[in-house]
């Protein structure tokens, strides 16, 4: 098993003061940086945080919830699938962002 990186995490408005949080917030994260180990470190430190941004016991994303590294949306991509290595090098943030819906 590889060394734990340190990733930063930016959480909405919302969802900071659920978990009691002032800013980002840095996690050690298992080597390949994946969206699902992010979200596993993130709910494990913070476990008021289980069951808001994917359903309970790790499952799908929320609707209206959003993942984004930099400026690059990755909603969508495989939850196990690597995310690219500027994370893991701390020159950009995991940002959950909380999408909006109008009609």
């Amino acid at each position: 098993m590889s060394e734990p990186v340190t990733v930063r995490v930016r959480l909405p408005a919302h969802l900071r003061t659920l978990a009691q949080l002032d800013r980002e917030v840095e996690l050690p994260v298992e080597a390949p940086v994946t969206i699902r180990s992010i979200l596993d470190a993130l709910e494990s430190c913070h476990p008021t945080l289980r069951g808001t941004m994917r359903q309970h016991g790790g499952g799908d994303r929320r609707p209206f919830v959003r993942f984004f590294v930099g400026e690059e949306d990755h909603s969508h991509d495989d939850p196990d699938g690597p995310l690219p290595e500027t994370l893991a090098e701390d020159r950009e943030v995991f940002s959950v962002i909380g999408a909006m819906a109008g009609g």
